[in-house]
């Protein structure tokens, strides 16, 4: 079992720059392939990023590429969403998601989820 904790959400003029954190129990954090998704009201939940075990893969929305950056720090259990140039359209409550066969972008691979952090972006 992986229990998940986001952090860092908040509200931010368009242009500006958060830092979503996400802090993951248990002892195998640094086995599991993470993903970041967002979802906006009346929306589907979308991917917006993931990254490999080692850090060494990771994977981007066409929406996001360039803008944000995921990473990790296996030794603190927890992996990151740098958020840069934001829009509006980037509003949304982000979720942190854990799985353990590949860096993926499909919801339905995920297991585990936090509970998300509401990030309003305002123009």
């Amino acid at each position: 079992q992986v229990q998940l904790v986001e952090s860092g959400g908040g509200l931010v003029q368009a242009g500006g720059s958060l830092r979503l954190s996400c802090v993951a129990s248990g002892r195998t954090f640094s086995t599991y392939f993470m993903g970041w998704f967002r979802q906006a009201p009346g929306k589907e939940r979308e991917f917006v990023a993931a990254i490999s075990w080692s850090g060494k893969t990771t994977y981007y929305a066409d929406s996001v590429k360039g803008r944000f950056t995921i990473s990790r720090d296996n030794a603190k259990h927890t992996v990151y969403l740098q958020m840069n140039s934001l829009k509006p359209e980037d509003t949304a409550v982000y979720y942190c998601a854990a799985q353990g066969t590949a860096v993926s972008s499909w919801r339905r691979d995920y297991d585990y989820w936090g509970q998300g952090t509401q990030v309003t972006v305002s123009s």
